[in-house]
């Protein structure tokens, strides 16, 4: 019986700690670094994108840990975070932060050992970013989500310079794509928990809450999704029918923020959210399939 006991217990704590990793987010944050991985190189190589997929969920969970030591306090506040480990008291904050070192070292030694050393650094700036100024400020305003985008563009970048071992125009344009997209992706997020995070402390938000203002302001940064879409076409990363597909995906999110400005609901910012879920997948997608 003790040890079906102990069986139990170690079960709960793997669960916990898996829990820390926010998965969803993170195989999304996986699945853009990939996918600036194949979009650089002429050849893919299996091993390698395995080893990136790895060390890209590992200093993601890092500063998905991070972040949440840091709002173990506020997580409880909100219904959507109060069960996460820490909140609940399944793990403690010298638990998460001995796993979020492993994780964060292991990582390092994966972009260091199999890419370069710019690709590591990249990494470290995303998680630093991340977890210590982004977190912190979510608190004093809207700033931190202009803040969020950065490490939030970050991934393809990431798996570029992987593939390449050099800067340039190429992975500044798919970064400025995904810089791009957050803000109506994470505007629609903060219309919809705009209570919690109120009761939180957390000003995410432009505007002044669920007004025509905040949705016009999610419209105008939507809108710069159209132009920056056509760019890897024109520089000739890829097709012409990728940047035709990336403008109709464009217009078709930009006509959903058209919509939450005349009716100011949540389903019309719910239905904003799922947009933004799949347009950046479908347009990443598109181009690697155009890939010149």
């Amino acid at each position: 019986m003790e040890k079906v006991t102990a069986i139990a217990i170690r079960a709960e704590k793997a669960k916990a700690y898996i829990e820390l990793l926010k998965l969803k987010l993170t195989l999304a944050v996986v699945f853009s670094g990939v996918f600036g991985y194949c979009l650089a190189v002429d050849q893919i190589s299996w091993w390698k994108i395995a080893v990136l997929t790895i060390a890209s969920i590992f200093i993601t969970g890092a500063a998905n840990i991070i972040n949440q030591i840091i709002e173990k306090e506020s997580d409880k506040v909100m219904k959507r975070t109060a069960v996460r480990p820490l909140p609940t008291g399944r793990l403690s904050v010298r638990e998460a932060t001995i796993f979020a070192f492993l994780l964060f070292s292991i990582a390092c030694y994966l972009y260091v050992q199999f890419f370069n050393i710019r690709t590591a650094a990249l990494a470290v700036l995303s998680l630093l970013l991340y977890g210590f100024v982004y977190t912190p400020l979510k608190r004093k305003g809207q700033i931190a989500v202009f803040v969020g985008a950065l490490p939030g563009a970050f991934p393809p970048m990431i798996g570029w310079v992987a593939a390449t071992n050099h800067f340039g125009w190429a992975p500044g344009i798919l970064f400025a794509i995904q810089f791009f997209w957050q803000f109506p992706h994470f505007w629609a997020i903060g219309w919809l928990a705009f209570d919690e995070y109120k009761k939180a402390g957390i000003q995410m938000m432009p505007g002044n809450g669920k007004t025509t203002e905040t949705a016009f302001r999610i419209m105008i940064y939507t809108l710069f999704l159209i132009p920056v879409g056509w760019l890897p076409y024109l520089l000739g990363m890829t097709g012409i029918n990728s940047a035709l597909v990336a403008m109709i995906g464009g217009i078709l999110f930009l006509a959903q923020t058209f919509h939450l400005m005349r009716t100011c609901t949540d389903k019309a910012a719910l239905q904003m959210m799922f947009g933004s879920l799949l347009y950046l997948p479908i347009v990443q997608i598109v181009y690697l399939l155009d890939k010149v």
